[in-house]
């Protein structure tokens, strides 16, 4: 019998592929358990359709990340921090501080694990790297000014 695997299965494929298997093993074992589908016709189209939906959604969101990716590199964003006598910032601007003042002035919301940088302890203008998922990363600007 042929059967179309689900999900990977030790010593015999990966899944998405077609195999032949002995009827009892397929049935009693792969199809019980969830692991294999008969490999029908109509179960190999709606496979191939499942494919092509998933890349396709897999291509939109890499296309909304890489315009997120152009918009964020023009987007500077600006902190404002108490400051001492000698010009160094009281404690430091943290990377929730970052993703609040994001999130504030460009309506653009991030988690704070996805930013890529250090506590910062000095005034001016830093370059913030955020990872995007895919692989994709955007670098973007914060100035830090003193009160």
């Amino acid at each position: 019998m042929k059967v179309l695997l689900i999900k990977d299965v030790k010593s015999l494929g990966k899944a998405g592929e077609v195999k032949e298997v002995k009827d009892g093993y397929g049935q009693n074992f792969l199809i019980a358990k969830g692991f294999a589908k008969a490999a029908t016709h109509e179960v190999l189209k709606q496979y191939e359709a499942e494919q092509k939906k998933k890349a396709e959604n897999l291509r939109f969101e890499l296309a909304n990340l890489e315009k997120l990716k152009e918009e964020l590199s023009k987007i500077t964003i600006c902190i404002a921090k108490p400051v001492g006598a000698n010009g160094s910032l009281f404690g430091g601007v943290t990377k929730d501080e970052i993703a609040h003042a994001l999130k504030e002035q460009k309506g653009i919301e991030f988690d704070k694990k996805s930013l890529e940088c250090d506590t910062i302890k000095e005034l001016g203008v830093h370059e913030i790297s955020a990872k995007l998922g895919h692989a994709i990363h955007a670098v973007f600007k914060l100035e830090v000014k003193g009160e």
